[in-house]
């Protein structure tokens, strides 16, 4: 999975995109010529502390990129980085194929009627508070037992309200320190319990470069290093800033363990 940052507030200088059409085209088929399987729109930063922005302005900024790669690309899967309702509704009517929910739903529970009437794939991540607030949040009884509750509760709602297909992310850096991401990574296998598939979004994150003592744009070698880790822990999608390098990266892992 492809990132492509709409906005100008994402924590990875190199992932943003000017909402210029020619640009956000060359983003995406540069992409999708390096083995991008779906491609990540967001149009609002969900870093640590990020400023909240309306959904005008969020749509403003997605729904004409979704209709500008649907148009050149239509064989695109798009995924819709968002957690409004209404974003994802107009979203999904543009074209986008898959919802990518930061907050699985608890920030804005009617995304799930959106996900369920529409009947596309739903990402469903674990986070607490918001971006604004999740910094504070990172205070856990038990850190795997206490997210797989979490998202044993949100798939019992999801099946309720008629969602067919779910993936999980973990949420690395979200309400999560550097320390409990390495937790987490090095856990990852035991989400495999929950029968579904699994999505890890390290690429360039703090625990890679504040470990490093390096800045994001220097974090790619960590990225890789811990992509690895991720796929031997089973982890089935790679959220990435850097296509290529993870496509070499699983095609290594699936040469190492066919």
């Amino acid at each position: 999975m492809g990132i492509l940052n709409l906005t100008p507030d994402s924590f990875f200088e190199g992932s943003r995109v000017s909402m210029e059409r020619d640009h956000i085209l060359a983003k995406a088929g540069q992409m999708i010529s390096e083995g991008a399987d779906i491609l990540d729109l967001g149009g609002y930063s969900t870093r640590p502390g990020a400023a909240d922005i309306s959904s005008a302005e969020e749509m403003s900024r997605v729904i004409p990129a979704i209709q500008w790669i649907k148009e050149a690309f239509p064989e695109a899967l798009i995924s819709l980085d968002t957690f409004r309702s209404q974003v994802a509704r107009i979203g999904v009517e543009a074209g986008a194929d898959l919802i990518n929910d930061v907050s699985a739903g608890s920030l804005d529970p009617e995304i799930l009627s959106v996900v369920a009437q529409s009947g596309i794939p739903y990402i469903a991540m674990h986070m607490r508070g918001t971006p604004q607030t999740m910094k504070g949040l990172s205070d856990y009884s038990e850190l795997i037992p206490d997210i797989l509750y979490y998202f044993a509760e949100k798939v019992d709602l999801f099946k309720k309200l008629g969602i067919k297909d779910v993936i999980l992310d973990p949420g690395f850096g979200f309400a999560k320190t550097p320390e409990q991401g390495f937790q987490l990574l090095r856990n990852l296998s035991q989400f495999r319990s929950l029968g579904l598939p699994i999505l890890a979004g390290i690429s360039r994150k703090s625990m890679i470069y504040k470990t490093l003592e390096i800045t994001a744009s220097e974090a790619l070698n960590g990225t890789t290093a811990l992509h690895m880790a991720a796929l031997m822990q089973g982890v089935n999608i790679l959220r990435v800033h850097d296509v290529k390098e993870a496509k070499e990266t699983i095609k290594l892992y699936e040469k190492l363990y066919p």
